[in-house]
């Protein structure tokens, strides 16, 4: 009831960026004063890129959201909507990734498993795949009918469902456990792929520990923005509710901003109008790369993705870094095409 999936189509009906099942696209949005980024997996299939098509699907996040309901609410057909190309890491490797891959979904967690099932119906992809998808009600399960109608017509690719508040029969009932894996992987080696809400991977982590997989083996889509850092073991909680004075320096433009601790540092920039690079807002992809010239953040473990020179020279990526002092920052300009 919440969910609605989005038709991007190119404005000149040509081919769009050629992509892996699996892999998201950035938008760009602009709500008033504010311009930020957010991304969404590709829910498609590869074969209606050829056809100049993308297809998302918005989730609606209402408590600590303003730009699903603003997608939702305000975007009309005929919009123009400037978006990356295929961006992330979580797709089917035949060189890396065994022939069979169980995929490990959480609500709206299920839209890069939609892509691959249709990559492997149409002949884009070939290997077998499971998804254990966790909803809480039935009437929650997203994409319900597509994901049946592919299981049904191609030998490759299963569904099961698993309902955490309500047993029902033909569903699994509870949470995705290290049993219920080894259930339906059934003694053959496989891959672990992962996408849902950040509690889903928090607790995933520790059942998929219990498997003895590779770590090749395990493989997680990026889960966007840390919500709630004091809740992560390393947070400073001496500055929890504390803001900030941020400098921000941008080509030969100097911003002058608050930031809280509890925000991470592009939310900052966004509200403030400011329009930094970034793409995967999840501290992967570097995109929104940034050099800290004074100050201190808290970068929590789960989404440092710099290398190891940019954390020994002062480079930060401030979609997951959190102000722990005033700062100055030095951000990278965005190409305007």
């Amino acid at each position: 009831p919440d969910a609605v999936t989005v038709v991007l189509e190119s404005l000149d009906g040509k081919a769009l960026a050629p992509f892996r099942a699996g892999q998201y696209i950035s938008l760009s949005v602009e709500i008033g004063k504010t311009k930020t980024t957010r991304s969404y997996s590709l829910c498609g299939s590869p074969a209606w890129a050829e056809q100049g098509i993308y297809n998302i699907t918005v989730k609606r996040v209402e408590e600590d959201g303003f730009v699903s309901p603003f997608i939702q609410d305000q975007w009309q057909v005929g919009d123009e909507i400037a978006i990356s190309g295929p961006q992330g890491h979580l797709y089917y490797e035949p060189i890396r990734d065994e022939k069979k891959v169980l995929a490990l979904a959480g609500g709206s967690g299920i839209t890069p498993f939609v892509g691959m099932a249709y990559a492997i119906r149409d002949g884009y992809e070939d290997f077998d795949l499971t998804i254990l998808y966790g909803s809480r009600k039935e009437e929650d399960i997203l994409y319900r009918k597509e994901l049946d109608a592919v299981a049904a017509a191609c030998e490759k690719v299963h569904i099961v469902h698993v309902l955490s508040d309500e047993a029902k029969p033909g569903f699994e009932q509870g949470f995705i456990t290290a049993e219920l894996i080894r259930k339906y992987a059934a003694g053959e080696a496989c891959s672990v792929f992962m996408c849902g809400p950040q509690a889903m991977y928090t607790f995933l982590d520790q059942e998929t520990a219990k498997l003895g997989l590779d770590h090749k083996h395990v493989r997680r889509e990026l889960f966007g923005m840390i919500k709630g850092p004091w809740n992560q073991p390393d947070y400073p909680a001496q500055i929890r509710g504390k803001t900030f004075r941020v400098k921000v320096i941008l080509f030969d433009q100097e911003f002058n901003i608050t930031a809280s601790a509890d925000e991470p540092l592009l939310t900052a920039f966004d509200r403030a109008g400011i329009k930094a690079p970034s793409r995967c807002r999840s501290g992967e992809c570097g995109w929104c790369r940034s050099r800290l010239l004074e100050g201190k953040v808290y970068v929590p473990a789960v989404t440092d993705g710099r290398r190891g020179a940019d954390k020994d020279f002062g480079y930060i990526h401030p979609c997951s870094s959190f102000a722990m002092s005033d700062l100055v920052v030095e951000v990278p300009g965005q190409y305007q095409s």
